[in-house]
């Protein structure tokens, strides 16, 4: 599930204005906190090593669960799993294990939780071997001639999974890591701007294909 799954109804066209009266993806419209995430983070080009492990993590706590879940929780997230410090993370105990199952502010799954203490080490790993979590996960991004023009609620409600994040997802589980499949692996690259999934006429659209590195 991603965060364009969770869609308001009553717009056709997957466009809703914001309350400062511009138009926007429809599925962030109505709550302060998702709004902003959807005007500063969602889609923008990401290549900071610690924000994409840090997305990783919490896409893949956020199966089965909408975003805004995880969004509300995501302070709290830092605080128990150490500011998503992979070589911290590593370190984790089946005492922290015990101590995360018992925290209300996150979501309380033990495979979720052993998952992501699973991915640290992972992630240690792959910066042996490829250097940069960014450098790896970018060669993914799917050509920019091969996406939908223009991009509609329609196309984007119609892909879930993409060659490039089923490549992804099957790359990443060979190295070891979980909760990293083809629809959690698509979620975090629009997430994370490999892909622009903005809404033609969003005008967060315009925002994100100005050249930045977040």
């Amino acid at each position: 599930m991603s965060e364009a799954d969770d869609r308001p109804t009553g717009s056709s066209d997957g466009l809703v204005a914001g309350p400062d009266g511009r138009l926007r993806c429809a599925w962030c419209v109505g709550d302060e906190l998702y709004m902003r995430y959807h005007d500063t983070e969602w889609g923008f080009p990401t290549h900071d090593d610690h924000r994409l492990f840090e997305k990783l993590c919490l896409e893949g706590f956020q199966a089965g669960l909408s975003w805004l879940t995880i969004l509300r929780k995501r302070e709290n997230f830092r605080a128990a799993f150490c500011d998503f410090d992979h070589e911290k993370l590593a370190a984790f105990t089946e005492a922290d294990v015990q101590r995360l199952l018992a925290d209300p502010g996150i979501v309380r799954h033990r495979g979720k939780i052993e998952a992501t203490i699973d991915n640290a080490r992972a992630m240690s790993q792959l910066l042996e071997r490829e250097g940069s979590l960014a450098e790896f996960v970018w060669r993914y991004r799917p050509d920019p001639a091969t996406r939908a023009d223009p991009v509609t609620r329609e196309t984007v409600s119609s892909t879930t999974s993409t060659p490039e994040s089923t490549a992804l997802a099957r790359e990443l589980k060979g190295r070891g890591w979980r909760f990293v499949g083809p629809t959690t692996a698509y979620a975090f690259m629009q997430a994370m701007g490999l892909v622009n999934d903005h809404l033609e006429g969003c005008v967060t659209r315009a925002e994100v294909l100005r050249p930045s590195v977040r």
